[in-house]
């Protein structure tokens, strides 16, 4: 678990209109685990929450009768955080380790993700958990089609949630798995109509120092899952690089950020476990377009495989030339390296 003074991680709950995120809060705020939770949405009226409501603080701020603070967004999401944890370091609001921001249904998660990361006093006390995505299995082939929002959603989260399968038969289900799958196939994937740990839905992430090899673990499982990016209209598409040979840190991080800034709206995910020259374990790198997460270094590798493994997330970007450019920067381009 995180110590008293870590930084408290920010889950997000995002999904496109209708897809369930509203339902899957409630039955979050519902378990006694998560009473150590604030929430942040944008109308308190939409979100339905009144029946578990304890007490009021001001307009703005709730407590509900799991103990969760419940907050609304009027205006800036930056001003809404810092406000909240303000409240808690002046002991206005039940203490909480944890955050929760439900989206609109039309958000687009990659600015909220670069408010936490990039606000110059929230990233001192908080930090960025799991992104987590309702998507709605009866109406998800006509969204995904039509909608680059519903696309981006599922393409950043690192937790899909997939609702409504009972009003669906098992082949159409199967179908929306493939498709979500396809976009992001390292993503976990639960099911509403079965039954999950909602604390492990959001409480497990790469910076969790008990879970972090845990969740490595888990999206390695699926870093070779085929693809095919020609059935998304978007043109969105994800791989995995593998490298044999240990890589260079320097010249790594240069490569990415220039990556990033180069191309960063086309890179909606890339996730990495690298072997780093001179390290005897391996580093965890984590990005969402321009934004890249602190590096996590692992205690000890996962497997007896020492292959550095990247698995990307991209749009329109042409998976050879993106292999080629990091051999160059890596000194490797006399030595041709292996994708998986």
């Amino acid at each position: 678990m995180d110590g008293p003074d870590a930084p408290i991680p920010v889950n997000i709950i995002t999904g496109f209109l209708g897809s369930g995120k509203t339902t899957l809060l409630q039955r979050l705020l519902a378990s006694p685990r998560l009473s150590n939770t604030a929430v942040l949405i944008n109308e308190f009226g939409e979100v339905g929450l009144d029946h578990l409501l304890l007490r009021r603080i001001d307009g703005e701020t709730r407590v509900l009768e799991s103990g969760c603070v419940c907050c609304t967004i009027r205006d800036d999401l930056g001003a809404a955080v810092r406000d909240l944890y303000s409240k808690r370091t002046r002991g206005d609001v039940p203490a909480f380790d944890r955050i929760v921001i439900e989206t609109t249904g039309l958000a687009d998660p990659a600015p909220i993700i670069f408010t936490m990361m990039a606000d110059p006093v929230l990233k001192y006390h908080v930090r960025l958990g799991n992104v987590v995505t309702t998507v709605d299995a009866v109406n998800a082939p006509l969204h995904l089609a039509a909608n680059p929002e519903s696309v981006k959603q599922v393409a950043v989260a690192d937790r899909l949630v997939l609702t409504k399968t009972d009003l669906c038969d098992q082949a159409d289900v199967a179908a929306v798995r493939a498709a979500l799958r396809d976009i992001n196939p390292a993503a976990a994937l639960y099911d509403t109509s079965q039954t999950f740990d909602p604390v492990e839905l959001i409480a497990s992430d790469l910076h969790d120092p008990d879970r972090k090899a845990a969740e490595v673990a888990h999206w390695l499982e699926h870093e070779g899952a085929p693809t095919n990016a020609s059935r998304h209209d978007h043109d969105i598409y994800s791989f995995c690089l593998t490298f044999d040979e240990p890589l260079d840190w320097t010249a790594f991080g240069l490569w990415l950020s220039m990556l990033l800034h180069a191309h960063g709206e086309k890179v909606l995910r890339v996730k990495g476990l690298l072997n780093v020259a001179d390290l005897a374990a391996p580093v965890v790198i984590h990005g969402v377009q321009h934004l890249v997460h602190p590096p996590v270094h692992l205690d000890a590798w996962p497997s007896d495989d020492r292959r550095s493994r990247i698995v990307f997330i991209v749009r329109g970007l042409e998976r050879g030339a993106i292999e080629r450019s990091l051999a160059a920067f890596n000194g490797m381009a006399d030595r041709p390296s292996k994708a998986a």
